[in-house]
């Protein structure tokens, strides 16, 4: 994108050289010169935008974009399960920690129901009885992540996402919403399934920053409609969704041992692992998650990666809440 906005002003600039070459400076032309401050307006611009979205990102997953007051507005629709699976989210525990040794980044093998080095190591320093190796279990504990196909109604600061269909990941907090809509506090409520195109309904997603962080608590859905009247047009949306099982296939994780190796380096040290209860990881620290490793490199340093601030955090790239913490 960069390389292309410099071709860009490169041409215009050589555009201009070239009418100047055959025509005689004048206060007329040395004005129209000075439109190209436009043009670094726009390149500061893209380069904002690169910064604000994280390194390597997968084209299939949709970010909402903030402005500089940390405020976001977007209108999605989750969609229903793609063709022959079964459910229309995937969920993901990942880690995310700093160590002696370097960062570990690392997708978590509990997601497949198998131990992982990580949860085992936390489980040793949990059952030591002391408070500061509980803090530090609390510090490097699995986040929760869900992923679900949407299809991008509306996206003022990204116009060009509106009516395409990619990967969002979520958190806690609006899975929780998710699930609010589905099986409603009060009787007075008509539960809808938020994933459904004819009875679904579209989630207005706003995002204000609190305390520094993102949050998510004025998302709402809206009033119950179909996302097209034509089928066909449906249809359309549905054949073009991704893979939700494919995040979570067992060859998108690093071994056992992989991740051990990667834990020690990260550590400094060896530690051996009695047992003790895996799901006090599972507590929302409203703080912060991160995108699945789909090329299964270990990412060996966050101190590039732009900050983005969410406290409702599983919610988005966890790797700013480190890279915050980084800074600190």
């Amino acid at each position: 994108m960069l390389s292309l906005i410099l071709s860009e002003i490169s041409d215009i600039i050589t555009s201009q050289i070239q009418t100047n070459l055959t025509n005689p400076m004048s206060f007329s032309n040395l004005k129209k010169q000075s439109s190209l401050g436009s043009l670094t307006s726009k390149l500061v611009k893209e380069v904002e935008k690169m910064n604000n979205s994280s390194g390597g990102s997968d084209d299939r997953l949709w970010k909402p974009e903030v402005d500089k007051a940390g405020n976001g507005y977007a209108v999605i629709r989750f969609l229903p399960a793609p063709d022959g699976e079964e459910l229309p989210w995937a969920k993901m525990y990942s880690h995310a920690f700093q160590g002696p040794g370097g960062w570990y980044i690392e997708n978590s093998l509990t997601t497949l129901g198998q131990k992982d080095p990580l949860g085992e190591y936390n489980r040793e320093l949990w059952n030591s009885g002391n408070e500061s190796d509980k803090d530090t279990v609390r510090k490097q504990k699995r986040k929760l992540s869900y992923y679900s196909n949407i299809y991008v109604v509306q996206d003022k600061a990204n116009p060009e996402n509106e009516g395409r269909v990619f990967l969002y990941k979520y958190g806690k907090k609006i899975f929780d919403k998710i699930m609010e809509a589905m099986q409603p506090e009060f009787e007075d409520e008509t539960p809808i399934n938020p994933f459904d195109f004819w009875q679904g309904a579209n989630f207005k997603l706003k995002i204000k920053k609190v305390a520094g962080y993102w949050n998510y608590d004025s998302s709402e859905f809206d009033k119950t409609s179909q996302l097209f009247e034509d089928d066909d047009a449906m249809e359309g949306v549905w054949k073009k969704q991704h893979s939700l099982e494919q995040i979570v296939a067992p060859d998108q994780f690093k071994t056992y041992d992989q991740l051990e190796a990667r834990l020690k380096l990260v550590l400094g040290q060896k530690k051996s692992a009695p047992s003790y209860d895996e799901s006090y990881e599972d507590e929302d620290d409203s703080r912060g998650s991160f995108k699945p490793n789909f090329n299964k490199e270990s990412v060996e340093s966050v101190a590039n990666t732009s900050p983005i601030e969410s406290k409702d955090s599983d919610e988005d790239d966890a790797l700013s809440y480190f890279q915050k913490l980084a800074e600190e």
